[in-house]
């Protein structure tokens, strides 16, 4: 019976873990979709998880979440919020270079301040109440793969944190070569544009050879009947 006991007690708490994994994901798909909203003008974070169910900063009410799940950890609808200030200073710093001067545009047609918006600290995620330790310790997706080395629930912060510069650069770069002129999206070499080229120019020399302008110093075609070939 201890056996069966503890078999059951580990298959509750790896669905108390998935259903987390879920919710939790969840929430951070919230958040971001609050922070991306075209229609409130400005991009920032939810100052509570309530804004997340009616976002009225545009002319049209949103609702990005559709409740405030309860934590099957610990059965609150309680969570642990994860603020901007608690962001390392190197993802802020990302999140704001990939935000653009669209969001400094709109923040100043908002008539918002300088001042007020960098006061502002927004949540960015949230995180279980509950101090137990993981039993799920590996096929994290990779948004979570940190989620490996923690130590208790609470190290499972569901954060929205947009991709590294490193990689939009990347992308903006393929974009770039897709629309460029000759270029290839599939990352072809320098010299396959200049074989196609080359290609080209002999396809056209061929066609060329059957025409009677071909060559400067062909002999003229014979003239028709009438006319003279060395007539002004």
């Amino acid at each position: 019976m201890a056996g069966t006991g503890q078999i059951w007690q580990t298959k509750i708490q790896r669905e108390n873990e998935a259903e987390l994994l879920f919710i939790g994901d969840q929430f951070r798909k919230a958040i971001m979709s609050y922070h991306n909203s075209q229609l409130a003008g400005v991009r920032q974070y939810p100052e509570s998880l309530d804004q997340l169910l009616e976002d009225k900063r545009g002319p049209v009410t949103q609702r990005h979440l559709r409740k405030i799940y309860i934590d099957p950890l610990t059965m609150k609808d309680e969570w642990g919020l994860v603020k901007e200030e608690d962001v390392p200073q190197q993802v802020q710093g990302q999140n704001r270079g990939q935000s653009g001067g669209l969001s400094n545009q709109n923040t100043a047609n908002s008539g918002i301040g300088s001042s007020s918006a960098s006061d502002r600290k927004g949540i960015v995620g949230v995180y279980s109440l509950s101090n137990k330790t993981p039993r799920k310790r590996e096929n994290f997706p990779e948004h979570f793969a940190k989620f490996s080395e923690a130590e208790t629930y609470q190290d499972w912060q569901f954060a929205h944190a947009q991709q590294p510069a490193g990689n939009n650069n990347a992308a903006r770069k393929t974009q770039q070569g897709a629309s460029g002129t000759g270029s290839s999206p599939f990352g072809a070499p320098s010299g396959a544009s200049g074989g196609a080229q080359g290609v080209q120019g002999q396809g056209q020399q061929g066609q060329g050879q059957g025409a009677a302008a071909a060559s400067p110093f062909a002999p003229p075609a014979s003239p028709q009947s009438g006319q003279n070939p060395f007539a002004r």
